[in-house]
């Protein structure tokens, strides 16, 4: 299971300490819980099987000849954007899991050699490119594509994205950009190790501590914003996380806990 990660700030304008108010829990069997939608189906694999249950129904799709399933964007659940690193491929499908398409990048006009991919919105995807450590957009429509941002020394850690910004971390940094290829902010990384973002505000985590960084996508480069959360975690558990609105779901491999985020306190 995956741990989200956090970032040493530079400067912070405001400090907050948070908290949540812990709701439901309901038994669940995965291999990684990936999220809610705003139907509030729930998505996890199993065995090598993305599942999606729910209001909606109980629906599954897997290819096992693509090896295990790298990431799930469920940004919008009318076109889910599940993406191979093995076989470098990415498979978009509908809201009942049917296959809509498939992107093989070792086969498309110019080679990617893809470390991750999200959904950008319009028939784009956010691609960061191992081979030139570069940030993309393509075209999967025109099998196009747009370089975004300049090469990257050290290892892609995590991207988390919308269909207006991207915010990518390495070892060294964590940086966001906009669509059209203008990087916004960047900061140290501090041995994190995952991003993810939630209306365009990002969040991290490193230990059992999450914190919030709700300007990121802003280009005022004299503010930024630390809001800590503790988590209801014990240290070095492994979880998985995801945030929707105020809810905070949180796996602990055997049980799928909400909780509802409190509004802050000035310290």
């Amino acid at each position: 299971m995956k741990s989200l990660f956090f970032l040493l700030l530079l400067q912070a304008s405001l400090l907050y300490g948070q908290s949540f108010t812990e709701g439901d829990s309901i038994p669940l069997v995965a291999d990684t819980f990936l999220g809610v939608d705003g139907y509030k189906n729930l998505y996890f694999t199993k065995d090598m099987v993305l599942h999606k249950t729910g209001a909606d129904g109980d629906y599954n799709f897997n290819d096992f000849q693509l090896g295990e399933i790298t990431s799930v964007d469920l940004i919008n659940p009318l076109n889910i954007v599940v993406f191979y690193e093995m076989t470098n491929t990415v498979v978009l499908l509908d809201n009942r899991l049917n296959e809509i398409e498939r992107i093989n990048f070792n086969s498309v006009p110019e080679f990617t050699n893809v470390g991750a991919a999200n959904n950008a919105g319009n028939n784009r995807l956010w691609l960061f490119n191992i081979d030139t450590q570069q940030l993309e957009l393509f075209n999967y429509r025109t099998q196009r594509k747009t370089i975004v941002s300049q090469p990257f020394p050290g290892q892609l850690l995590g991207l988390a994205s919308n269909f207006n910004y991207c915010f990518l971390l390495t070892e060294r940094k964590l940086r966001s950009f906009n669509v059209y290829g203008s990087l916004l902010k960047e900061l140290p990384n501090d041995t994190y190790t995952h991003v993810f973002q939630q209306d365009e505000k990002v969040f991290v985590l490193k230990g059992n501590k999450l914190f919030h960084i709700p300007d990121m996508a802003e280009e005022k480069e004299d503010s930024v914003t630390i809001q800590p959360f503790e988590l209801p975690i014990k240290e070095n558990q492994a979880f998985d996380l995801y945030l929707t609105q105020e809810i905070l779901y949180l796996y602990d491999g055997t049980k799928l806990r909400t909780f509802t985020r409190n509004q802050p306190k000035k310290e």
